[in-house]
C-alpha cells in the first residue's frame, strides 16, 4: 500500500510540473554530432524524468515539417538565420528556446592543400539553402576570395557576387551531398556536422574556416505554444548541464563549441 501511494505522489508531482503530456519527448536531429550530442542529453534528461526519442533527418528542411506539424516536441539541428527563413518562407510558428553549439564552417578539398594553392577558374561548391550559402559566401569573402554587396551580410547569395577576381565557378548543391561533391569540384564549403559524418575533421583537414560568429550559432526550437512549458525548462537545463559540454569538449575537440 505505502509503495502504491508513494508511486501516485511521484506521478502527481509529474503532472504539477507540466510533464504528463510531455513524458516522452520526440526529438528531431541531423546525423552527426547533433545527434551524438542529444544521445547525452537523454542520458541527463532520464535522471530528470524526461525520456527522449530521438528521430534522425538526412536533410535540413523535414526537421522544421515535422516540428511544425506536431510530429516532434523539440528540434536541435539548425542556426538563427536559418530558422528565421524558414519561419518566414514556410509560415511556421516556431521559436528559439535556448542556444546549443557553435559549428564553424570550413572549406575542403582533395585537389590543393592549403588556400594558396587555388588556383583561378576553379569550382568551389557551397550549400543550396538560403541560409547557410549566405553563410559560405560571408566565409569566402572573410578569405578575400571574392567581393559582396556592400551591408548585405547573412542575406547574400551568388548574384550578391560584385567581384570574382580569380574566376571561381561558385556552384550550389544541397547541403548534405557536398562532401560527396569533393570528387567532383575543386574546394566545397561544407557545415561541421555533414564534415564530421563524412569523416572530415574542420580543425586537420580544412583549408580554412571560420571563427565563432554569434550569428551561427545553433538553437533548440519549439513551437511558439509551448516555450513557456516545463518541460522544456528541463530539457534546456539537461542540455546546458556540465555533463554535456565535458562531453562536447572531449568528443569534438574543438570542431563544435558549446554555446552556453
Amino acid at each position: 500500500m505505502k509503495k502504491l501511494i508513494a508511486a501516485a505522489s511521484i506521478a502527481a508531482a509529474l503532472f504539477g510540473a507540466g510533464y504528463a503530456q510531455a513524458e516522452t519527448l520526440k526529438v528531431g536531429v541531423t546525423p552527426g554530432p547533433h545527434a551524438q550530442i542529444m544521445d547525452k542529453v537523454k542520458e541527463v534528461a532520464t535522471a530528470k524524468g524526461l525520456d527522449l526519442e530521438i528521430i534522425e533527418f538526412s536533410d535540413y528542411v523535414m526537421p522544421n515539417q515535422a516540428l511544425s506539424d506536431g510530429d516532434l516536441d523539440i528540434n536541435s539541428f539548425q542556426h538563427q538565420p536559418y530558422l528565421d527563413n524558414q519561419v518566414a518562407d514556410r509560415g511556421f510558428d516556431l521559436v528559439t528556446v535556448a542556444q546549443s553549439v557553435n559549428f564553424p564552417m570550413a572549406a575542403y578539398s582533395k585537389k590543393v592543400g592549403s588556400k594558396e594553392e587555388i588556383a583561378d577558374g576553379v569550382s568551389i561548391a557551397l550549400p543550396n539553402d538560403p541560409s547557410n550559402g549566405a553563410r559560405a559566401l560571408l566565409l569566402l569573402e572573410d578569405q578575400g576570395l571574392i567581393k559582396l554587396t556592400e551591408g548585405v551580410g547573412i542575406k547574400a547569395s551568388v548574384a550578391d557576387v560584385i567581384e570574382n577576381p580569380h574566376g571561381y565557378n561558385l556552384i550550389e548543391l544541397d547541403a548534405a551531398q557536398l562532401p560527396r561533391s569533393l570528387d567532383d569540384v575543386d574546394v566545397s564549403v561544407i557545415n561541421t556536422n555533414y564534415a564530421l559524418d563524412a569523416g572530415m575533421s574542420p580543425v586537420n583537414d580544412s583549408l580554412f574556416r571560420e571563427g565563432p560568429k554569434a550569428p551561427y550559432i545553433n538553437v533548440i526550437a519549439v513551437r511558439s505554444e509551448n516555450k513557456d512549458k516545463d518541460w522544456v525548462k528541463t530539457f534546456i537545463e539537461c542540455y546546458h548541464s556540465d555533463e554535456v559540454k565535458a562531453f562536447i569538449e572531449e568528443e569534438f575537440k574543438g570542431a563544435v563549441i558549446a554555446a552556453w
